[in-house]
Order: C-alpha cells, then structure tokens, then sequence
C-alpha cells in the first residue's frame, strides 16, 4: 500500500468499464490502497486478468461480467458485490468510449442511439443501481467519465460530444440533489490519455504533435486518471461535490 489515499483502506468499490483502459487501472490503484474492487465489464477473460493481478499483488478483487446498458446486469453486479465484498462505498462509472469520428452529416439514428446507451444510458443505469443503497446508509462517492469531448467541440462524433456533456450536467443535477444524503457525485473530464489501445494505433509521430497541443507537453496515462478518481473518493475531497475535472494537461479551459 503505498499510503497515499490511507482513508480508502477497507472501501468496497465497483469500477464498470473495468475490463482494461482507464477502468483497468482506476481498479489496480484502488486495491493498491486497500479498497475491495468489483471489476465490471463484457470481456470475461479481460477481466479475469485484471483480477489475477491484482490478487497477484496482495488486493482484493472480484469481476462481474456485465453489460452497463443492461440494468438486469448491473442489478446482478450489485448483489454479488454486496454479498462477496460488502457494501458499496464508492461507484466508478467508466463504461461508454464510442467517440470514432463521424461526421455529423452522415450521424445515423442508429448510431446515435447506440452511442447515447453506451455513454450516458450505461452511467444513468449504474448511478440508478447503486445510489439508493448510498443513499440509505448516508455516504457514497459516485465518480462518472466523461471527456474534453464534452467540454468543447472535437472530432469525435456529435452524438459523443452530446453524451459526455450530459454527463457532465448529471454530476452536477445529481450531487445538489443528493448531497443532503451524504452522498457526493463528480466527474472526470480526459483529454488524450495513453491507454494500450491508444499506444498501439497512434503513431510515434502523431504523439508527439498530440503531446505538443497539451500545455504540459505530454500526453495524460491511465495512472493520472487513477489517482484523480482515489482523491474524489477519498477524505481529501470531502468538501467536492457536483464538480468536473479536466485531466487534460492545461488544454482545457472553462
């Protein structure tokens, strides 16, 4: 345990979109703290994986095979979680990514729809299985994904760009409406972070151009995003609700 988020020790977390990318390592961080991690995802054997290593290391860790778009799912992740882990104290709802470039011209309804599930439909659904439970017992920190796609126009499609600005607007709908409850919801915005997917299909050069656009001159990893979603769920953020983060190395501004 590295000491950094002591406070964390003992918290049952669950992390959708688990399975690899952000969530992946949002969970590895966490055990490393001492938390108990439900890792959440479609991929099976992907998150076996994550698991492995984390019992590896010393953690406590579940995964639950799971679609975030399917609330018969996600009911089922919450009575494993509770009844193998405890508790739900901390809710990181990473699922969604559908941002490949379209052009809005050619932005089918089909898309559209499936996009808006995937990014915001996945976040309302989770948020909807685990708050009442928070809620109830008067604590709870609910962490959302969102993207500078939701911040400012990009080349991601519109239906993305609509997604993650709505999720923006959920944290900040949702914590003043809960916050009497003892319960604290915020968001987190990406730009280009290094995921292994992201380092294996961008080229060195192109990089170096996407570092070179960030006032840091460097592109973000999946460990900045890890420790900006411990610091929302732990003690030193206790006074932080409804807000959005942009970990995005200086380029976004609001």
């Amino acid at each position: 345990m590295s000491g950094e988020f002591k406070d964390l020790a003992g918290k049952v977390v669950v992390i959708t979109g688990g399975s690899r990318g952000l969530g992946a390592q949002t969970a590895r961080e966490f055990a490393g703290q001492g938390a108990k991690v439900c890792v959440v995802g479609r991929d099976a054997e992907a998150l076996d994986g994550v698991v492995a290593g984390i019992v590896k290391d010393g953690g406590t860790a579940i995964a639950v095979t799971a679609d975030a778009t399917d609330s018969g799912a996600l009911a089922w992740v919450r009575e494993r979680t509770e009844t193998e882990l405890g508790p739900v104290d901390v809710l990181c709802a990473f699922a969604g990514g559908q941002g490949f470039p379209v052009p809005s011209l050619e932005l089918t309804e089909e898309r559209w729809r499936e996009v808006i599930d995937a990014d915001l439909t996945s976040a309302f659904l989770t948020v909807s299985t685990f708050l009442p439970g928070m809620a109830e017992r008067g604590a709870g920190s609910i962490i959302l994904m969102s993207s500078a796609s939701g911040r400012q126009p990009s080349r991601a499609n519109l239906a993305y760009g609509a997604a993650n600005a709505g999720l923006v607007m959920m944290a900040r709908h949702l914590a003043n409406e809960i916050g009497p409850k003892g319960v604290r919801v915020n968001c987190i915005a990406p730009s280009a972070i290094l995921t292994e997917k992201v380092d294996q299909m961008m080229p060195g050069e192109i990089k170096k151009q996407v570092a070179a656009d960030h006032p840091l001159g460097r592109i973000g990893t999946t460990h900045d995003i890890a420790q900006t979603a411990m610091f929302l769920a732990s003690d030193a953020s206790g006074y932080l609700t409804g807000l959005t983060l942009d970990v995005a190395g200086g380029r976004i501004t609001n």
